[in-house]
């Protein structure tokens, strides 16, 4: 029973941190402002703590699945920062209900423990990954923000009152450009100190996570040369970006996925 790993003191944080980011999401109609951010913030404090719980324990466990919530984590941070600026910002529901499956996501799957072998330079090295992953995470919820209002003036349904295009599409490309230094510097250190952050005799290879880091990061390179140089911006802009976010994503959490869901071992 793959719960049988955490705590009954994490399982309940987790169940409360679950249900404080449904609560508001699915009664959106009946709180006021005030209420739901409330509401959020107890879920996000508890997330947190949860998260600590499953990173900082002993021993401490990774997986795809905690991979998955720490990316949801990020994401709604940088939301809550960026709505003080943004107050138009119209994404509050949607990624309350990614936070509410993240947190049961992992609840359900929370990784294996980590090697006490391994360099204690290992963990910077996941922070780094996980962090241009919620990077990478911003970029498509700004994008799809994007999409949504370009549709929305389209269609002529009603005013645009949100965050203006351009603005949208300069935060978009902004996060992109961040969530890119990082999956270099990520990409960089697996490449060059492979020994030092996973032991002696270790060495790179081409496998699954690999294969699909750097195809990612070829997308994204292509899409901030396009940007550059040839200005692409709209659907095509996009469609790069997702295609990156989809082979990043299959990277590390594909390929814990089907280590530890369909294999069922340990990597």
């Amino acid at each position: 029973m793959i719960l049988a790993s955490a705590s009954p003191v994490s399982m309940l944080l987790a169940l409360a941190a679950a249900a404080a980011y449904a609560a508001p999401a699915a009664a959106a109609r009946f709180l006021d402002d005030h209420a739901a951010r409330l509401a959020l913030l107890a879920a996000w404090l508890l997330h947190a703590i949860v998260l600590g719980l499953g990173l900082l324990g002993n021993p401490p466990r990774f997986g795809f699945a905690p991979a998955i919530s720490v990316t949801a984590w990020l994401v709604l941070t940088v939301y809550a920062v960026e709505q003080q600026f943004f107050p138009q910002l119209q994404a509050r529901w949607a990624l309350a209900g990614l936070g509410a499956a993240a947190v049961l996501l992992a609840l359900l799957f929370p990784g294996t423990p980590l090697h006490a072998a391994d360099s204690p330079w290992l963990p910077l090295h996941l922070a780094l990954g996980i962090a241009s992953y919620g990077l990478f995470a911003v970029a498509v919820v700004h994008a799809w923000l994007m999409t949504r209002a370009e549709r929305e003036i389209r269609q002529a349904a009603q005013p645009h009152a949100g965050v203006p295009l351009l603005t949208l599409e300069r935060l978009t490309f902004r996060f992109v450009g961040a969530g890119f230094v990082l999956l270099s510097a990520t990409l960089a250190a697996g490449f060059l100190f492979t020994e030092t952050l996973y032991g002696q005799g270790k060495v790179w290879k081409w496998d699954h996570k690999t294969v699909f880091s750097v195809l990612s990061w070829i997308a994204f390179a292509l899409l901030l040369v396009g940007r550059s140089r040839f200005g692409w911006r709209g659907r095509k802009a996009v469609r790069f970006l997702y295609i990156g976010a989809l082979l990043l994503l299959l990277s590390y959490v594909g390929s814990r996925f089907v280590l530890e869901v369909v294999l069922r071992r340990a990597p």
